[in-house]
């Protein structure tokens, strides 16, 4: 555990952990606003690689609302980070803790929203771990 997300290995290829992460935001009422591929943008801009590793900026729409309404500002610490990657042959899964994220804003009433939504991304990590296959790209 990282102090701003959890994280996991997974017995997924590469591929197949984004579509299923993909799939079990669905579940959790979660859309992928943007998924940056962050390797194919690093070969582009510097002409380096990198291990393949994706960004998928989460939302769910009656969360943001809720947070919205109570932080104006909020917009600069959304959406919620998942980060599917590929390092030391084995295929990563994290997802961003919500909590301490929402923490640097010191408002109280958005405490039970990083709570759902902390519970709702757990389950998801959970779930993604079910599925078992070779791990290699």
């Amino acid at each position: 555990m990282i102090p701003y997300g959890r994280t996991i290995s997974v017995d997924l290829l590469f591929d197949a952990a984004i579509e299923r992460v993909k799939s079990l935001l669905a579940d959790e009422g979660f859309g992928v606003l943007c998924d940056i591929d962050v390797a194919k943008t690093l070969r582009e801009k510097t002409g380096a690689d990198f291990r393949p590793y994706r960004i998928l900026g989460a939302c769910n729409p009656s969360f943001a609302l809720q947070a919205l309404s109570l932080e104006s500002q909020l917009g600069l610490l959304l959406p919620c980070n998942v980060v599917v990657q590929y390092d030391k042959e084995q295929t990563i899964v994290s997802i961003v803790d919500s909590r301490a994220l929402l923490s640097i804003v010191g408002n109280p009433q958005l405490e039970p929203v990083a709570e759902d939504v902390n519970s709702r991304l757990q389950r998801v990590l959970d779930r993604v771990a079910e599925i078992e296959a070779p791990a290699t790209l």
